[in-house]
């Protein structure tokens, strides 16, 4: 029985993946590349794979880190810098004060891998002092390394690689990623969802393996994992440097939408913002950390936009002005953790089986009255 379970739901995981596919494709082929539909779906499905890493360590491992941005920071400049064109490099369009110092180009996807295998680097070296400290220390420590490595982006000594604290554009995008056995541009949407997808479901398989039921036997009782034989700092070492990893691989496909990248917007804030989407969504939820990015980018950059508008005047004064919209915002987010202190989803995950309970309930109640 659990067999044929378990193909069903498989059956209807794969028909819900192809429904959503052939749903974004139609979209792109019909619809304005410039459309803000497009942005949010890009941006949510970013943020979404972030989020999900960073659940990876504060969710399923116990540890409350705070560098996040640091490691997209690492993952964003490393896939600028790698496929930016050598003729670009070389003219004074983006390295205007400086001669770069690298001197070849990668591919798409390529460079999005050493962007993550780079992020995964550092947070090996940064795990070995940090990982030995515990709660609000740990916080501290990775938030700190994190605004190092954003200083030496923007420090002056490392312009011939990072451009200083220059703004660096004009680089390869997803126009350059084919159809695999075609000339077919890849649509920008799909590109998107589909990495940060597959990465998703990487990390899903992590937390259903052995090594995920070792991060949280750490996370609930780290004195009795050690009895158990779990060797304790391997495995926080192993999660920090995998969450990272996919950290970075987020940073690559950030740079990629938005075309720019500057040191200066991976500050403490992007942090805040993706560990309240993880904590709007519940702590130990991965469906629901993708939940809350969406709604997130829905509500931030969309929805609650035209609070910054000060074209609207009662009795001559001003009651829509910039940065209204950030108050609302939080008086909304304040609201959710009241009447949901352990997020939208808590520990849970969204299942088929799940969505199916109310319409089974309701169907008893039919039986029954009938």
């Amino acid at each position: 029985m659990n067999a044929v379970k378990g193909k069903k739901r498989s059956l209807y995981t794969g028909c819900i993946i192809a429904a959503l596919i052939v749903v974004l494709v139609v979209m792109e082929l019909t619809m304005k590349s410039t459309s803000m539909v497009f942005t949010l779906l890009k941006k949510g499905a970013i943020y979404a794979l972030v989020a999900v890493s960073m659940n990876l360590l504060n969710g399923f491992t116990g540890l409350f880190s705070l560098g996040q941005a640091g490691f997209m920071l690492i993952g964003a400049y490393t896939y600028a810098i790698l496929t930016m064109p050598v003729s670009i490099k070389l003219s004074d369009s983006v390295y205007k004060y400086y001669d770069c110092a690298i001197g070849f180009e990668l591919g798409v996807i390529p460079a999005m891998i050493v962007a993550g295998l780079l992020a995964a680097i550092f947070a090996a070296l940064i795990g070995l002092p940090v990982l030995r400290l515990k709660s609000d220390y740990l916080a501290i420590a990775t938030l700190g390394f994190a605004e190092i490595l954003r200083a030496i982006f923007q420090w002056d000594a490392m312009g011939p690689i990072t451009n200083g604290a220059n703004v660096m554009r004009q680089y390869q995008d997803l126009t350059d990623i084919k159809v695999p056995f075609t000339d077919i541009p890849f649509p920008p949407v799909l590109f998107c969802f589909l990495v940060s997808g597959l990465c998703i479901g990487v990390i899903v398989l992590l937390i259903n393996s052995s090594y995920g039921r070792a991060f949280k036997a750490i996370r609930d009782d780290e004195i009795a994992a050690e009895a158990m034989g779990i060797n304790l700092f391997k495995h926080k070492e192993m999660s920090f440097v995998i969450s990272s990893f996919f950290a970075g691989i987020s940073g690559a496909l950030l740079a990629m939408f938005q075309y720019t990248v500057q040191a200066a917007q991976f500050k403490t804030a992007m942090t805040y913002e993706i560990l309240l989407i993880v904590v709007i969504g519940g702590i130990g939820s991965i469906s629901g950390s993708c939940i809350s990015s969406f709604l997130f980018i829905a509500c931030n950059e969309w929805l609650l936009r035209f609070l910054d508008e000060s074209s609207n005047n009662i009795l001559g004064l001003t009651i829509l002005r910039s940065g209204f919209r950030k108050v609302v915002f939080s008086i909304i987010i304040m609201v959710i953790v009241l009447f949901f202190p352990k997020g939208i989803m808590g520990d849970r995950e969204l299942s088929l089986d799940r969505l199916k309970r109310p319409f089974a309930k309701k169907e008893k109640g039919v039986d029954a009255h009938g």
